[in-house]
């Protein structure tokens, strides 16, 4: 038993010895590659330093100069946050190729370009976003405060995002539209020439005198607020309705808010009321004509004396 048991350990102690040598010669060489390193490694830390402090740099001079050139906050984040990457990632890959990591950074590449078209497919709606958002900025079709429309919405644009566009309808929901959306759809800028139409419609009896009928219109509107003295007022009768002869009345304001077209057809609304009543002028009540035949009427007739 006990020759078995030495026989057993002699065997062992030549494999332990052997795996220990392996693993120290694996070492000091490692310790040798690191030392031989050691210079570059020192030099890859100066690199990402320095290249931090001149990203910071760079970040601060476009930062100071970029908004004299354009006036979008948005994307001057865009182009400054943009730049800054891209001086971060330059300092990155001379810091590999003093490293001596040339086939990593070829691997990184590879690895970046594979997931970023995985990425493209899984988020192609938030890139989409994204991309209109840059374009939006770019043209600048609209800005914050502008009073705009589109084919669902209508409200005052408090944000624009690369996203998405903040918008505050007139009855005081906001409203985030997805960028996409905003730049396929078809947009009323109602801010951007700062004037704006109201058109007010009425009726007046058959037997009314239609000129008089435009003469006072006309003259109700004197020293109407904000009314622009170089477009016309206009007075046109549109048609022949159930019980009145329509017309429109068409005046032009300065619009700078969505209150400023509401107040101005509501006031050209009471002035209108004011000076008809003045002059006797009857706007109609709607009218029903009831056809009924001779043999219903006397029907009617002898339930009515019966009750």
């Amino acid at each position: 038993m006990f020759k078995q048991l030495t026989n057993y350990s002699m065997v062992i102690l030549p494999d332990f010895h052997r795996v220990f040598n392996l693993l120290s010669d694996k070492l000091a060489r490692w310790i040798r590659q690191f030392i031989l390193l050691l210079p570059n490694i020192l030099l890859a830390v100066v690199i990402l330093v320095i290249t931090y402090f001149i990203a910071r740099l760079v970040r601060r001079v476009i930062s100071n100069v970029l908004p004299r050139v354009s006036h979008s906050a948005t994307l001057n984040n865009l182009i400054i946050t943009i730049i800054y990457i891209t001086v971060l990632v330059m300092g990155l890959f001379f810091t590999l190729e003093v490293l001596s990591l040339d086939k990593t950074v070829t691997s990184l590449l590879a690895g970046v370009g594979i997931i970023g078209l995985a990425l493209g497919f899984a988020f192609q709606d938030i890139a989409a976003n994204f991309i209109s958002g840059i374009i939006i900025a770019i043209q600048r079709p609209f800005t914050v405060g502008d009073v705009i429309q589109t084919e669902n919405y209508f409200g005052t644009i408090e944000s624009i995002n690369l996203r998405t566009l903040d918008l505050r309808q007139v009855t005081g929901e906001l409203v985030r539209v997805p960028n996409r959306k905003v730049f396929e759809s078809s947009v009323i800028n109602y801010t951007v020439t700062t004037h704006r139409r109201v058109d007010v419609e009425c009726g007046v009896t058959y037997d009314t005198d239609l000129e008089k009928t435009r003469d006072v219109v006309l003259d109700c509107m004197r020293g109407f607020p904000n009314l622009l003295t170089d477009r016309p007022v206009e007075v046109m009768f549109t048609g022949f309705g159930e019980s009145s002869i329509n017309f429109t009345l068409r005046f032009w304001i300065l619009y700078r808010r969505q209150v400023d077209y509401v107040g101005a057809k509501s006031e050209a609304i009471m002035r209108i009321k004011r000076a008809f009543d003045r002059v006797g002028i009857v706007i109609p009540f709607p009218i029903r004509t009831l056809d009924i035949s001779p043999e219903l009427l006397e029907q009617l007739s002898k339930k009515l004396v019966r009750e």
